[in-house]
């Protein structure tokens, strides 16, 4: 059985949104392919749409969803996508709508296989855009379209991803809109006309746009064949191998082996020295000893070093009261010698005459004959307030005395702490002597051999380090020839694509007329009530019945829309076009059973399940390849298998939504009342 080669074009594998505490996921995989068909299914409000909405923002689009659990719990948006059948991965920040994206090869859950790469947001033509990027794997980069599309002279901007998108995918409120092919905004109405016509390869001018976009093809070809020889010149220089890798691989073995090496020496040597354990016992007990020793020597040097001070001061105090028992007992400051008003010197100093003092006739409890300032004060106050020097003196001399004591007690213990100290030392240098004595014949040798073994670790080192920065350098030549290579194909398929050109109006009549059959065919499978005159006219407007879709009832257009997106689709896909690939729809049963603005009549006639059924025989047989990503309220039973997650909005029913741990708004009260998926 032949492997199915992957189309070219892009291919939506996995998003994640990379959250502070955890990730949220979306898998469109099976057994590691793509699903042909994906559903994204469950209640309103639960997330389904911003499932989408972060998918066009990882390809380029302009904006994400920023409903306040996303701006809470999301930092980055990842897509995993399939570009050309390889994967890569698209790392866009989420916040303020980036400017940058990063790309790298490689999945989401393995090891990159490239470092990422930044690609610009805008401008979208730039060669380092990630639109450029994106639009090269669809066979569309570098072409310009013309502002003025009937005017030679007309400027043209260059197409991007974002324009490409609106056939890639069908968002929920262009799905029966009366402007679903952008007649209220005349340049968006241009440049869809000019987008299918450069997806079928049928626009005007093409040998001028096709001349135009081989020539700066060539140019970017000449300076990556100029990057790629310096390249190469660089390296020949440094003297690279060829063959790093097998190299590294090699160096990487004879590492893991002298790895084992030393570890089974250590193991030897620790085997060959068991019998030298009282030895290493009696060092381990006689360096404890040495620490206490040492230890107990430096707490006494620190009371000594504490103690000092303070019996100084003790001293000091002693000093002091002395003073003032010598200054009362020679000096009475307190004595009246003078008359207090009209300062001459008393005859005689105050007294006690009749009971009462001289100076001021107060009467006075006792006599004594004699009067001084203050000693009646002193005979009437407590005994607290007064001083007892002497009782002071004694109290400071026994305190002094102690501390004097305990001082000379350290002092003269100290000699003798670090004599016992000092043998301490000298015993476990003894003891560490006679274990190195012991064991010294017997480790010598191993340590001989482990020197050599990590020396010999150390060159395979080296060696591996430039064997792996061969490898980096060899890579960079292999992007580089792989881009020279990737550049030639696309200019020469430019080159057949000019010599097999033929008329531009008659090519368009018919993708025009291949798509308009496409378009009758699918209303027919879905069983469009009265059916008659279905066409899609040369300005890619869809009819029915002899009027535009505007006319139609919001279920019909419903289905007038859904069969032009489809149509345009499957022809893409089936010719080979430069279409990308893949197909996104926002609630294709809109108007045909939820909501109040059901459409009755079409919803009674129409039946769902045709519309899938016909998706699921299609992408099995001429669709094989493509993908269609599908976001639905309640799917039917025979797509169940293709449901790759189901939001519930029920905190019974995991998940409840795609950022599934918020189930209240942030005062905790129920969720916002539903609006569209």
């Amino acid at each position: 059985m032949t492997t199915m080669q992957p189309l070219p074009g892009i291919r939506i594998r996995h998003l994640r949104l990379a959250g502070v505490s955890r990730n949220y996921d979306v898998d469109f995989t099976q057994d590691q392919r793509v699903r042909d068909l994906s559903v994204v299914a469950g209640a309103f409000s639960s997330g389904k749409t911003a499932v989408l909405e972060f998918i066009a923002y990882g390809l380029g689009g302009k904006r994400h969803p920023r409903h306040p659990e996303v701006l809470r719990k999301v930092r980055s948006c990842l897509l995993e996508v399939e570009l050309s059948g390889e994967p890569h991965v698209i790392e866009r920040p989420v916040g303020e709508p980036s400017k940058v994206a990063y790309v790298r090869r490689g999945t989401l859950d393995s090891p990159p296989l490239s470092k990422p790469e930044s690609r610009t947001i805008e401008p979208a033509g730039a060669p380092e855009s990630l639109s450029a990027l994106l639009l090269g794997h669809c066979k569309l980069e570098g072409v310009q379209l013309r502002e003025a599309p009937s005017s030679r002279e007309s400027r043209t901007d260059p197409l991007s991803i974002r324009d490409l998108m609106n056939l890639a995918f069908l968002p929920n409120e262009r799905i029966a809109s009366m402007n679903f092919l952008f007649e209220n905004e005349y340049m968006k109405k241009h440049k869809l006309k000019q987008v299918v016509d450069v997806v079928f390869g049928v626009h005007d001018d093409r040998a001028v746009e096709l001349g135009q976009r081989i020539k700066e093809l060539g140019v970017r070809l000449t300076q990556a064949r100029s990057e790629l020889a310096a390249a190469r010149a660089f390296v020949d220089e440094q003297d690279v191998p060829t063959v790093g890798a097998l190299i590294a691989e090699q160096y990487e073995g004879e590492l893991r082996e002298l790895t084992e090496q030393l570890r089974a020496l250590d193991e030897a040597a620790q085997a060959g020295t068991t019998f030298a354990g009282r030895l290493r016992r009696e060092h381990q007990q006689a360096a404890e000893r040495a620490r206490r020793a040492a230890g107990v020597v430096r707490d006494c040097e620190t009371q000594l070093t504490r103690m000092m001070p303070l019996r100084a001061q003790y001293a000091d105090d002693l000093v002091k009261l002395n003073m003032l028992a010598e200054a009362q007992r020679l000096f009475d400051p307190l004595s009246v010698t003078t008359c207090p008003a009209c300062l001459n010197r008393l005859p005689v100093p105050p007294s006690v005459e009749n009971g009462s003092c001289s100076l001021c006739s107060h009467e006075l409890p006792y006599d004594d004959g004699h009067r001084t300032l203050g000693t009646a004060t002193a005979e009437h106050s407590s005994d607290e307030g007064r001083l007892d020097v002497a009782a002071e003196i004694r109290a400071t001399k026994a305190r002094l005395k102690e501390i004097t004591a305990y001082v000379e007690g350290l002092d003269s213990s100290l000699a003798t702490l670090k004599l016992q100290a000092e043998d301490a030392a000298i015993d476990e240098e003894r003891a560490a002597a006679a274990v190195d004595e012991a064991t010294s014949p017997t480790v010598t040798p191993f340590l001989a051999a482990r020197d050599n073994i990590q020396r010999r670790r150390e060159e395979v080192l080296r060696h591996l380090q430039h064997a792996e920065n061969a490898t980096k350098l060899q890579a960079g030549l292999e992007k580089r020839a792989a881009l020279v290579e990737r550049q030639e194909a696309q200019i020469e398929r430019l080159r057949e694509e000019r010599d097999r050109l033929g008329d531009a109006a008659q090519d368009r009549d018919l993708v025009v007329g291949r798509i308009s059959g496409r378009y009758s065919e699918l209303l027919r499978q879905w069983r469009y009530p009265k059916l008659s005159q279905p066409v899609i006219d040369t300005n890619l407007v869809p009819h029915v019945r002899g009027g535009s879709y505007r006319e139609a009832s919001s279920g019909a257009r419903t289905l007038l829309t859904l069969a032009w997106q489809l149509a345009v689709f499957e022809v893409a896909v089936e010719t080979s076009a430069a279409h990308p690939g893949f197909l996104m729809i926002d609630s294709p049963q809109k108007n045909l059973g939820h909501g109040a603005t059901r459409d009755a009549v079409i919803a009674d006639a129409i039946a769902i399940d045709d519309f899938y059924r016909h998706l699921t025989s299609w992408l099995a047989e001429q669709g094989a390849g493509a993908q269609v990503i599908i976001v639905d309220n309640s799917p039917p039973v025979l797509v169940e298998e293709n449901v790759v997650v189901r939001y519930s909005r029920n905190e019974d029913r995991p998940p409840y939504g795609l950022i599934d741990d918020e189930t209240t708004t942030d005062e905790g009260s129920p969720e916002l009342p539903p609006h569209p998926a």
